[in-house]
């Protein structure tokens, strides 16, 4: 696939969802034995043109979720590389046996990619958004965790996924019109994270779509003579727990993620931060452990503390009080 500005720019406008279609198109030229389940979502994962291009590589299993898991796994037993998709809620917590059982226990690889995670799909209500993913699968042995910043970065996770020994989740925050974060072809690495921003001051950690949050919100702070540093912890597990090592000689520590403040980015790195000892005062942006009222995108992350502005006010907050 050419990674170029041009389309950068287009899979910023389409989004991660229908940027999904895009790189499965090109992932089944490369892998012959390739197979795509979904649970009727393929207009809403942009796979409609996968599955006309490609009948035999693709598998709708209806509005059954926790079969598809079973058949996936099935599958991944006969050595196809198996890719699956739903709704985020639908494709972890609504599988979560599954998942534990035919992918964690029986080691089976299958990549799983939530699509709409987060607080996208926020005026459905918390019934479709998605802040309890990360904490959950994080407890399940074996499953390795990314959240890609952008649309460009949903390619490189899907294909370092599929090429991958373990099984996997892919979780796609953001919508359409996406904010490019990576303006350029990378390396991308699992479980090593990306610096995009050097600073003295503070390290941010980030993943998904509030990595370009991060970015506008440590901008504003130099402004305020607060010199941040930015990382895409775009893998949330396996940890990259060097990164946080050298995190240790700022004064803060900031942890931003469209989940739950519980079990999410923030837990992991503190849970690794106490396993070793010292280190700066963490913070932790996220979901406050609540279920607020559904509202539009940009609503649920102004109130929830995610928007670049608020994000500048709770960091001015806490590194006045160093």
């Amino acid at each position: 696939m050419e990674i170029n500005e041009r389309n950068i720019k287009i899979w910023s406008t389409i989004g991660p969802r229908a940027t999904l279609g895009i790189a499965a198109m090109d992932l089944a030229k490369q892998i012959d034995n390739l197979m795509v389940l979904t649970c009727d979502v393929s207009t809403s994962a942009g796979l409609d043109r996968y599955r006309k291009t490609y009948p035999d590589k693709y598998l709708d299993l209806g509005i059954a979720e926790q079969n598809m898991i079973g058949v996936a796994s099935g599958l991944a037993s006969e050595n196809y590389n198996v890719i699956t998709t739903t709704f985020a809620p639908f494709q972890t917590i609504r599988c979560c046996e599954q998942i534990k059982v035919n992918l964690g226990y029986m080691n089976k690889k299958v990549c799983m990619v939530g699509i709409a995670s987060g607080l996208v799909l926020g005026t459905l209500g918390f019934t479709h958004c998605c802040i309890e993913d990360i904490g959950i699968l994080r407890s399940v042995p074996g499953i390795t965790i990314i959240s890609p910043s952008d649309s460009l970065e949903t390619i490189k996770a899907l294909e370092a996924a599929v090429k991958s020994n373990n099984p996997t989740y892919i979780r796609l925050t953001g919508g359409s019109n996406n904010p490019i974060v990576n303006k350029c072809d990378y390396n991308f690495e699992i479980g090593k994270s990306i610096k995009i921003k050097e600073g003295k001051d503070i390290t941010i950690f980030s993943s998904g779509a509030s990595v370009y949050e991060s970015l506008i919100a440590a901008n504003e702070l130099e402004k305020h003579k607060i010199s941040c540093e930015v990382i895409n912890m775009h893998t949330i597990k396996p940890l990259d727990q060097e990164a946080v090592k050298k995190s240790f000689d700022k004064r803060l520590i900031v942890s931003i993620e469209e989940h739950n403040i519980i079990g999410g980015l923030g837990s992991s790195i503190s849970e690794f931060k106490s396993s070793i000892g010292g280190g700066p005062k963490q913070i932790f942006i996220g979901i406050d452990d609540i279920y607020s009222k559904g509202g539009s995108y940009s609503y649920l992350k102004n109130k929830h503390g995610l928007s670049a502005e608020k994000i500048v006010n709770t960091v001015l907050k806490n590194f006045k009080d160093l």
